[in-house]
């Protein structure tokens, strides 16, 4: 398997910034970690090898990339306006998908604009599906597994404009059902995924469930069972589960 280690200046952040590649072609996959989570945790806690077959065979190129949760979602005892405004989503928008466009452009000898699938797991997961519906243009799969979907999370009580517009249950529920993102989301996949065990909350993924089914948003949702748990071992499982059906 083919990796690559990147240390670029973000103009966002006012900072650099690191990031692995995994893969020598095929479609973009953008891999956000769990909470406060680093860019490597995709290779340390053993993700690649869920996805090697795919990525070994030049289907997908993964992007694992660094969070900023220890200072946004994590941090609590801070002001939460300062929290809300640490500009880490226009890093992955303005940044990353250039960046990410522009290499599997290069190397499976593309041009124009591909789709990027979006893949996290936890707070991972409530990251991927807020990239996913508020940017229906630069994203087109996801795979979110055992997230939680309301801001309500990392801020409590507190709601801003910035806030709202990172809660996925806040916006898409006042989401007009003419909407014409709704339209997108319908063109593209999405799996959402969590388990009923120990350390999961299916209550938020059915909270959302009961919204994308109201609005005719056509998302795949799955609850595994009792003895799932919240842990890499029944990720890498639904991982292995789900991919194919987004790939395909």
């Amino acid at each position: 398997m083919e990796v690559q280690y990147f240390k670029r200046y973000s103009y966002n952040l006012n900072r650099d910034m690191e990031f692995k590649v995994y893969g020598h072609a095929g479609r973009p996959v953008l891999y956000i970690p769990c909470q406060d989570g680093r860019f490597f945790d995709f290779e340390n806690f053993k993700m690649t090898d869920t996805w090697a077959p795919w990525i070994e065979s030049g289907q997908v190129m993964v992007f694992s990339i660094d969070t900023m949760d220890k200072e946004t979602w994590s941090n609590k005892g801070a002001d939460p306006r300062w929290r809300a405004e640490r500009q880490w989503m226009r890093y992955i928008t303005d940044e990353m998908v250039p960046f990410m466009r522009d290499m599997v452009n290069l190397r499976n000898g593309w041009t124009g604009y591909p789709g990027i699938m979006v893949f996290g797991c936890s707070l991972g997961a409530t990251h991927a599906t807020n990239l996913f519906y508020r940017r229906p243009d630069l994203f087109d799969r996801l795979l979110a597994l055992s997230g939680i979907y309301t801001a309500s999370y990392g801020f409590d009580g507190y709601m801003d404009d910035i806030v709202y517009n990172n809660s996925p249950v806040d916006y898409l529920k006042n989401m007009p059902y003419d909407h014409p993102y709704i339209h997108l989301y319908n063109l593209k996949k999405s799996v959402i995924c969590v388990g009923k065990g120990a350390w999961e909350i299916p209550s938020s993924t059915g909270q959302l469930d009961d919204i994308l089914r109201e609005k005719n948003i056509n998302t795949w949702v799955d609850y595994w069972g009792y003895d799932c748990s919240h842990d890499w071992d029944w990720w890498y499982k639904q991982g292995e589960y789900c991919v194919q059906y987004l790939l395909d």
